[in-house]
């Protein structure tokens, strides 16, 4: 089931156009991230999908709702933190979370909420009015999580916490997938969204310009990915026979081969495995960075789209 869809979506301010025919549909049980530059039209986009912005023409419908005609029926269903939540300085954490619950008559314990975001213990009780950016926003993705919705929207949810917090975002996603929610996640930390979507749309001037998986991305895009052996003796091997093998470096217990072709990977460390002791292994392949500055480099593009990638 498609638990976003949208078509032909367009949104324009006068003569600015934010969304541009936006096409996009993310599937049931899928973590996807939503990418694009400053201004590209990802919170436009949101809000639309949240009923908070009508389209100038297009459609978009949200666990099988139009965004329009059927707005609270979607808000019933899906958790959201939107980028910069505002909270209440006088209210407590339990405070908030008890108004929240409430508003969606669910059954939450708000300890439990807390526990999962990591809002220490202590902290519960007190004015938020006191509160780190970062222990904000562990409150608001606990709030995000009332009702056990049947979808996450999550705009920035890295925002304001450490390294820490951002590995305890990423372990809720997974979590969440796992249990059969569907995540919508936007960041412009890429790390992140690399480490934990099945897919990634690229927005581009208001304009889809590719939806893939990222290892698709690197295919469509035909980044090179670098494994390196190390090795105890260098083997009299010829690795350029293998298909998308481009370059090959010897030299004091190393091998360093360049590949064109994700698939040759994994041909290259057996040969060279079967012909000698390899003592270590690393590969590194394009990162989703290098990607997203490929998708929306201005250069070379043409009709806004990258020429080698479709939407």
């Amino acid at each position: 089931m498609a638990v976003i869809e949208t078509s032909d979506l367009t949104k324009r301010y006068g003569d600015v156009v934010a969304l541009d025919s936006l096409d996009l549909t993310v599937r049931e049980g899928e973590v996807f991230g939503f990418l694009g530059p400053n201004g590209a039209g990802k919170s436009t986009a949101i809000n639309v999908l949240l009923g908070l912005l009508t389209p100038t023409s297009g459609s978009a419908r949200v666990l099988g709702h139009d965004v329009q005609s059927e707005s609270r029926a979607v808000r019933r269903r899906i958790g959201i933190l939107p980028e910069g939540y505002s909270t209440y300085d006088r209210l407590t954490a339990r405070e908030h979370l008890d108004y929240a619950i409430a508003a969606k008559a669910a059954a939450d314990d708000p300890d439990t909420l807390l526990d999962r975001t990591g809002l220490s213990p202590d902290a519960r009780d007190r004015r938020v009015g006191g509160y780190s950016k970062g222990m904000r926003q562990r409150l608001a993705l606990a709030i995000a999580l009332v009702g056990d919705p049947d979808l996450l929207i999550l705009d920035e949810p890295s925002s304001g916490l450490d390294p820490s917090g951002m590995a305890d975002v990423r372990e809720l996603v997974r979590e969440e997938a796992a249990d059969g929610t569907t995540v919508f996640f936007s960041s412009h930390l890429l790390p992140a969204v690399e480490a934990v979507c099945d897919r990634v749309g690229i927005l581009r001037d208001g304009r889809l310009a590719t939806v893939d998986t990222v290892d698709g991305l690197r295919e469509t895009l035909r980044t090179e990915s670098t494994v390196t052996l190390q090795v105890d003796a260098e083997p009299g091997l010829d690795l350029a026979d293998i298909p998308g093998v481009s370059t090959v470096t010897k030299g004091d217990g190393e091998l360093r081969v360049t590949c064109t072709d994700l698939a040759a990977k994994a041909p290259v460390i057996s040969r060279v495995a079967a012909a000698t002791t390899v003592r270590d292994v690393t590969v590194d392949d394009a990162s989703l960075d290098d990607l997203f500055e490929t998708v929306t480099a201005a250069e070379g593009a043409t009709d806004g789209r990258p020429p080698e990638v479709e939407a």
